[in-house]
């Protein structure tokens, strides 16, 4: 940690001064779409090869990361451990992480009584937000600020509470997912099994080995997707006020809810089902592009294609695919997958609709995930959040070991920027 402190202290010292590039007008209507403004050390995307974590790509990590005895797929915990230390672990190292996390999966009782009590017509993402909301209860940077720590020493209890929140987000999940679908009493965290296999066993799938390997390569992909995203901002941006990670990463949970964010993969799985629903199973490449161009000519966008930075296929749904080629490729919504891969983007650049006419992570994972029987689609979000929660904690982590300060950017009124520029070309 204090080498890279080092370092982030000589790319300040050396270039602190320099312009890192022009800001246009339309960038502030926009979204700040494509601003550089922020720092973001565990994961960044290009435009044309997709995520790297850590300068790893998915393959790199599917190859270089550990995976669980007779699994293929990369533990999460690895992967975490790579966002925090830019390291590959051991083998032994994922292993003491597990059982570190299962040690400390226990949520407090009037946190179970919390989401005991919500109706189960409440969205599992207002309650996930909830539940993780409230475990700042025990929070340890809280405890820590409020007894004077200094800052040097922020990053220690920001750690302890980003292991705590990883390690109780299956049992938050697994409850919410049982009161609300009705699946029965909660079993007990196992610490002899990894994360990815616990959170399968908590939701009734802990049996099916294909869909446990599912967890591993799902939270794993969808860990991160560097600093810009709603849920990944957001958390920083909480986070930057001192907030603990708890409430930081609360807040992320309430961005990702959003339907322009963690909604879409339940937005594909449904357009997908009308459409097998009207041109049925086996149906021809014909029949699917004229279902295409009938939702592009009604005004709909093809859910599960195109991306704000990519340019190409998203190596997220390549990394799902394969896995749906070695575990299920006679599935039918899978074949149909594969056949609008083929038509799609040749449509969309005729249409015109899209510059990236490729598709991204959420065209394939809601198809993985009803396969082996979790269908409901409103709690696909949870799991997206929890693979989110590593990402998030790791770039808290070092936010609180870099002094990272108050967030704070300059806005302008529609008035301020016309005046700015009424007597300049």
């Amino acid at each position: 940690m204090a080498s890279f402190v080092r370092i982030v202290k000589r790319v300040r010292a050396e270039h602190g001064k320099k312009s890192f590039g022009p800001v246009l007008v339309d960038q502030l209507y926009g979204g700040m779409r494509g601003l550089p403004a922020l720092i973001w050390d565990g994961s960044v995307l290009d435009a044309d090869e997709g995520i790297r974590f850590r300068g790893k790509t998915i393959p790199e990590c599917q190859e270089l990361l550990p995976s669980a005895p007779g699994g293929t797929e990369p533990l999460p915990e690895g992967l975490f451990w790579l966002l925090v230390t830019g390291e590959i672990p051991t083998q032994e190292q994922v292993t003491e992480l597990s059982k570190d996390w299962a040690a400390r999966s226990a949520i407090p009782e009037f946190v179970e009584e919390i989401l005991d009590r919500c109706p189960p017509t409440l969205h599992p993402m207002s309650q996930f937000s909830l539940a993780v909301t409230a475990l700042n209860h025990n929070s340890a940077f809280a405890k820590a600020y409020q007894d004077g720590v200094s800052k040097k020493e922020y990053w220690g209890p920001t750690f302890e509470d980003s292991m705590d929140l990883i390690a109780k987000l299956p049992n938050i999940a697994g409850r919410i997912y049982r009161n609300v679908f009705g699946q029965g009493k909660l079993p007990a965290i196992d610490a002899n099994k990894d994360y990815s296999h616990n959170l399968a066993t908590l939701l009734g799938f802990g049996d099916n080995a294909a869909f446990v390997e599912l967890m591993r390569l799902y939270i794993t992909i969808h860990s991160d997707h560097e600093g810009g995203n709603v849920s990944a901002h957001t958390g920083k941006l909480v986070g930057s006020a001192l907030s603990d990670p708890f409430l930081a990463f609360g807040a992320s949970l309430n961005g990702l809810a959003g339907p322009l964010h963690g909604l879409a993969n339940q937005e594909v799985l449904m357009w997908l089902s009308k459409m097998q629903a009207k041109i049925g199973e086996n149906a021809t490449d014909e029949a699917v592009k004229e279902y295409v161009w009938s939702t592009l000519k009604s005004g709909q966008v093809v859910p599960g294609y195109g991306h704000a930075v990519l340019r190409k296929t998203d190596p997220r749904y390549t990394a799902q695919r394969e896995f749906a080629l070695k575990h299920l490729p006679e599935d039918p919504l899978f074949k149909l997958v594969g056949q609008i891969y083929n038509v799609v983007p040749d449509i969309l650049l005729e249409a015109g609709k899209a510059k990236n006419p490729w598709p991204n992570v959420d065209a394939h994972s809601g198809v993985l995930l009803s396969h082996y029987g979790l269908t409901q689609m409103q709690f696909y979000t949870v799991l997206f959040g929890v693979s989110r929660a590593f990402g998030v904690a790791a770039q808290l982590i070092w936010d609180r070991a870099l002094g990272a300060p108050l967030e704070r950017p300059k806005s302008y009124s529609t008035v301020a920027i016309e005046r700015m520029f009424k007597n300049k070309p």
